[in-house]
């Protein structure tokens, strides 16, 4: 039954993942685009959790870990960006 509803959620994260991905190139500003780049993001952890779960080792779940590591910081780095226009401060 496990297995079941973990298959489906991985069904349904891909389309949620394909519609990021639509979103993503379509997107008519930045914004949209950066929103749409961090729910392709976090739809991705929450792939890579399933996969865990699905064939039951901790390897899955140490690069769930470290990927939402990097997206934070990917996310830090582009809303300064964003907001900015430049990383590096000028003072």
């Amino acid at each position: 039954m496990i297995g079941m509803a973990i298959s489906i959620a991985l069904l349904l994260f891909a389309v949620a993942m394909l519609l990021a991905t639509w979103r993503l190139l379509q997107g008519p500003d930045i914004l949209d685009r950066v929103l749409a780049l961090e729910t392709l993001y976090t739809n991705a952890i929450a792939v890579v959790i399933l996969l865990g779960l699905k064939f039951a080792t901790q390897l899955y779940f140490e690069a769930a870990l470290l990927m939402a590591m990097l997206g934070f910081i990917g996310t830090v780095v582009t809303a300064r960006f964003v907001g900015r226009g430049d990383l590096i401060d000028h003072d």
